[in-house]
């Protein structure tokens, strides 16, 4: 069966075109969200730490709702779970929309909004990887996850470009459009078909300890899982460049605001230009050799950016890395969606959402304390050879991930630590 080759065979499901447009509609009213909140409270205080107010606003309740969010998942409808998600985020969005045009010049009520939308992240990001199998058939599914992948990443790209537009045209209206693309996306989720075997019952007897510690028991039982998490984890806490960009173009490249645009963006473009590829042609073989290749590329090509002084040679490597982190998220995704029981796939996913969010947090805080004790240049290298050394160490820790050739290898077995995960 090579189903996966049609490039017109995954629009052929009715589901899966209709969750894209309701992700795209969510996502560009999250990202068009996102650079707004942050040029306005800019705007209001002139404090670059109001920026960082903001993320945190939506980081901290995120984390701490994530682990119970999976839960949730795993035990009630996951796509009315994140109708009333995105519900929440409508209203979130038109309290920052009537804070903006009653002229408040207090900053705490925007951040209160933010929490309150910060909240409404821990549901939605595992809700939206839960519901993809329940969608799209198990013989589109690798196809699907390439395609959702390079389609979202299109609108990382274009809403806050949008956004920006929108801000400097219509002002704090903005956010209206926020309401509306959350509101849409609320709506037109009813007439996703979903088909699934339904989650355990809410009064099945057990606790919310037992059945989050069984979710633990299984991730850490299943080498695949706990692998490809904790690989993607520490290359991106250890080897990620993003935060010392704007050094970089600065004091080593010379380029200015401009190329410190065009820099951003060639990660980007690697990214979009091999998540189409992968749409097309999805991987199916020798899927754990080609991740920890592509981690190795990720790690090579941020230690030629770190070495150098050229700036085009520095965008073409930043595009690699984009390019190689695509390839290692796509695989990633594929093997825990295919490895993971449906029972249990919100709490698999909460922890997957959990790691991705740290590493991202945590990595950029990470470069900019190793950039100030080492210097902006030792602390890239530094990073580019933690992940080479990853690499390595996984190779060997975990070998089962090293080895899985497919998809299908991968599927779930029913075992006893299976079974009491998906209590």
């Amino acid at each position: 069966m090579n189903l996966s080759r049609s490039p017109t065979s995954i629009f052929a499901q009715p589901g899966f075109s209709a969750f894209l447009c309701v992700r795209l509609a969510a996502v560009f009213a999250q990202q068009i969200q996102a650079i707004v909140i942050a040029w306005h409270m800019y705007d209001l205080t002139r404090e670059p730490l109001s920026l960082a107010y903001v993320g945190m606003a939506q980081f901290i309740p995120m984390v701490i709702l994530l682990l119970p969010a999976g839960d949730l998942l795993d035990r009630y409808n996951r796509r009315r779970i994140l109708q009333i998600s995105w519900t929440v985020a409508t209203f979130s969005s038109g309290a920052l929309l009537w804070l903006t045009l009653s002229g408040t010049q207090e900053t705490l009520p925007y951040y209160l909004a933010m929490l309150v939308f910060g909240c409404t992240r821990a549901f939605t990001g595992p809700a939206l990887q839960s519901l993809l199998p329940q969608i799209v058939a198990r013989a589109h599914l690798a196809q699907a996850i390439a395609t959702n992948s390079m389609i979202m990443k299109i609108a990382t790209i274009a809403g806050p470009l949008l956004g920006g537009v929108l801000y400097a045209g219509i002002g704090g209206w903005t956010y209206g459009v926020c309401l509306l693309g959350f509101a849409t996306g609320v709506t037109l989720l009813q007439w996703v078909p979903t088909t699934h075997t339904p989650p355990p019952k809410p009064d099945d007897g057990t606790t919310a300890v037992t059945r989050f510690t069984a979710g633990i028991r299984f991730i850490t039982s299943q080498p695949i899982i706990l692998g490809a998490i904790s690989l993607d984890l520490f290359a991106v806490l250890l080897g990620g460049v993003v935060a010392l960009l704007p050094i970089y173009a600065q004091e080593i490249l010379h380029v200015g605001p401009e190329g410190l645009g065009l820099l951003r963006s060639g990660i980007a473009v690697g990214e979009l230009c091999m998540g189409l590829y992968l749409s097309i042609r999805p991987v199916n073989a020798h899927m754990g050799l080609r991740m920890f290749a592509a981690v190795a590329v990720f790690g090579l090509a941020n230690m030629v950016f770190a070495l150098s002084s050229w700036f085009w040679l520095s965008f073409a490597a930043l595009m690699v890395a984009g390019a190689a982190d695509m390839i290692s998220v796509y695989i990633r995704s594929s093997l825990i969606q295919f490895a993971t029981p449906d029972a249990m796939r919100g709490r698999v996913s909460a922890v997957n959402m959990l790691f991705i969010g740290s590493s991202n947090e945590l990595g950029e805080f990470r470069a900019g304390v190793s950039a100030t004790a080492l210097g902006t240049v030792p602390a890239a290298i530094f990073g580019a050879v933690s992940t080479l050394v990853i690499v390595t160490a996984w190779t060997r820790l975990f070998r089962p991930l090293w080895l899985v050739q497919n998809n299908e290898a991968v599927l779930p077995k029913s075992t006893p630590v299976a079974e009491q995960a998906g209590a």
